[in-house]
């Protein structure tokens, strides 16, 4: 492909990115890989070349752009060889007009800047949102120590090695036999404030395809009872053959009624020793690895998703044995899915305290703790452990 065609290409991935973020349609991820398969003539090269200008664009522009097209005219400004490549040519993106004006750049729209701020998060703090992740994998302990192809980096989570972004690592044998996962060693850690061990009744209460079950059924050491519940069901299928290769054989999957939770899970009423709520949220911890998230939340999807949270904490103390401990997990950096959503769950349940879990990283925020990708080159997250009174 000529430089212009791939300028053209990127073009068109953006609109079909943008398109979604409009209509809660699918990630940017599966929409370049579906758009890659479409065009199987496309060297790897190709790929790489339109796929980094893509995101670039994409992180570019806090504020939705208006089209694929302005996306990538905004560039200009750092990256003025970009205009000369607008020339008209066959494949290529038409000559820009004298009017044309490209996407404004921006770290995310206006009103969520001012939510970011009002909950710690400025300048560097907030610029490292939107840097490019590295690829953390964790050692499965269910499964010995695995011979691995490349010398990776330690990082804080005790089980993780750190790899730079684009390693392949499913590709290797360790992978296909189940000794790594990958997971971001935020979300280790998140799981260490758990505190799961062997011979304990765990509910993961919003499992998802199962990244936290695994690294709970791990820590437990294959003894004890872990129940993985979500009401998405075509995630929550992904779990059961991703136990299967982690050799995670206590792990039962529980598809649960959107708003009917607690009838799937009368039986469990008061018997947890544990109970994970890594409930939905608006993602903005994760930018690094979805900069698109920022195109998709509203006032309107926050006031929503937070609802949900206090609706789940609440089902997750029902759960519980006197004495047991609920940790409340979100993948977002704003206070009101965090440090708020913690207070507002103590002072609903007076008789309920916070504890403080030993963790490898993060800094205290209300009545949790706060990772932050800036300050502990991880993914962005709250946790708090409540205990249950006796």
């Amino acid at each position: 492909m000529t430089p212009q065609a791939r300028v053209q290409a990127a073009i068109e991935v953006l609109d079909a990115v943008i398109a979604a973020a409009r209509g809660q349609g699918a990630s940017a991820d599966k929409i370049i890989a579906d758009f890659f398969r479409a065009r199987r003539y496309m060297g790897s090269g190709d790929r790489r070349a339109v796929r980094e200008l893509a995101y670039r664009a994409i992180r570019h522009s806090g504020e939705i752009p208006a089209s694929g097209r302005s996306a990538v005219l905004g560039l200009i400004g750092e990256d003025v060889g970009l205009s000369s490549l607008f020339d008209g040519s066959p494949h290529g993106p038409a000559l820009i007009g004298s009017d044309e004006i490209g996407a404004a750049p921006s770290l995310s729209p206006a009103w969520l800047l001012t939510e970011l701020a009002a909950s710690g998060i400025a300048g560097d703090d907030a610029k490292a949102l939107l840097e490019r992740a590295p690829l953390d994998i964790r050692i499965n302990s269910l499964k010995g120590e695995p011979d691995l192809p490349l010398a990776g980096e330690p990082t804080q989570a005790p089980a993780a090695i750190r790899y730079p972004h684009g390693t392949p690592v499913e590709q290797w044998d360790a992978f296909r036999a189940g000794q790594i996962e990958v997971q971001d060693s935020g979300s280790q850690i998140t799981c260490l404030a758990v505190g799961a061990a062997p011979g304990e009744t765990v509910i993961d209460l919003c499992a998802g395809a199962g990244g936290k079950t695994l690294a709970l059924a791990a820590a437990m050491d294959n003894r004890g009872r872990l129940v993985a519940c979500d009401v998405d069901r075509g995630r929550l299928s992904r779990l059961d053959p991703r136990a299967q290769r982690a050799g995670a054989t206590i792990v039962e999957s529980r598809l649960l009624g959107p708003g009917q939770e607690h009838h799937s899970l009368e039986d469990l009423l008061g018997q947890a020793d544990a109970v994970l709520v890594d409930a939905p949220c608006s993602g903005t911890g994760t930018w690094r690895r979805n900069p698109e998230a920022r195109w998709r939340l509203s006032d309107k999807e926050l006031a929503r998703v937070t609802a949900i949270q206090s609706r789940l904490l609440d089902l997750a103390a029902t759960l519980l044995r006197p004495g047991g401990r609920l940790v409340f997990v979100t993948c977002s950096l704003l206070d009101a899915e965090g440090a708020d959503q913690a207070a507002t769950f103590l002072a609903r349940h007076s008789d309920w305290r916070a504890t403080t879990p030993a963790l490898p990283a993060g800094s205290p925020r209300g009545a949790g703790f706060r990772l932050e990708p800036a300050r502990d080159a991880t993914d962005g997250f709250f946790v708090a452990q409540f205990t249950a009174p006796w």
